[in-house]
């Protein structure tokens, strides 16, 4: 009887140690891939802010026709965009790292890039300087170009880049052009309805157009009112005014 405790014992010793060593292991083989591609990444962004500085790129959209500044745009529309897009816009450095450790677990669960976790200024990095193709030094060098974008802009004029340029589906890029579009109104004319429709939108231009897909984009247009009452900018009773004052 004790020679089977002692084996036992001997069996979840020998278990333990190696899951230990695994995990060991494991943490060692991230370490070193995120330092590859890390520097990589870091590489790919000096190439890119050196090319097309980020004054540069600043100054070349606030420039354009039609630009919208921040006081333009309804607040509601702001709050809609920040819970949907980046709830923890207002304080993080660019570079929310609670939803990158999100995204990075349930990459390495899925074995895929199924989750970006990219904040509104990753968003402005990837759009204005790097492709959409998913590989792990580009998004090293999102992040190293969305910390010195924040080290540059006010979060302000940060939001004014994101939604002068977004696509917003039906060929309209930027705020502007979408409230007149879809809607014939100025961004700042815009009702609660018509703004919350069209925060949702980037997500995905094409599938949640209004125009060619109504009920998605109104379907859309729900999981960013539930987002909006999960960070307490409108109670659940204001959100089902708007859906019922959009109808």
């Amino acid at each position: 009887m004790r020679k089977e405790l002692s084996n036992e014992k001997e069996t979840k010793k020998f278990y333990k140690k190696f899951v230990l060593h695994l995990f060991a292991a494991l943490f060692c083989i991230i370490a070193v891939v995120f330092l590859v591609f890390g520097i990589k990444g870091y590489s790919m962004y000096r190439d890119a802010v050196t090319a097309y500085p980020i004054p540069q790129m600043v100054s070349s959209i606030q420039s354009r026709e039609h630009f919208v500044e921040y006081e333009e745009l309804p607040t509601i529309y702001i709050d809609a965009v920040i819970s949907v897009e980046d709830k923890r816009f207002e304080n993080h450095c660019g570079v929310d790292f609670i939803t990158i450790s999100r995204a990075v677990w349930n990459d390495i669960k899925a074995m895929s890039f199924v989750e970006g976790g990219s904040t509104i200024t990753q968003q402005i990095a990837k759009n204005q300087y790097y492709t959409q193709e998913k590989k792990l030094e580009r998004k090293f060098a999102e992040i190293f170009t969305a910390i010195e974008l924040e080290k540059y802009c006010s979060k302000q004029e940060i939001f004014e880049l994101y939604v002068n340029t977004i696509y917003f589906g039906d060929g309209y890029y930027g705020i502007y052009d979408a409230a007149k579009g879809y809607f014939g109104n100025e961004p700042s004319e815009l009702s609660d309805y018509e703004a919350i429709l069209l925060a949702g939108l980037p997500n995905a231009p094409s599938a949640y157009s209004p125009s060619t897909n109504p009920e998605l984009a109104h379907s859309r247009m729900k999981i960013v009112l539930s987002k909006m009452v999960e960070c307490d900018v409108i109670t659940q009773e204001e959100a089902e005014v708007i859906l019922t004052d959009g109808k």
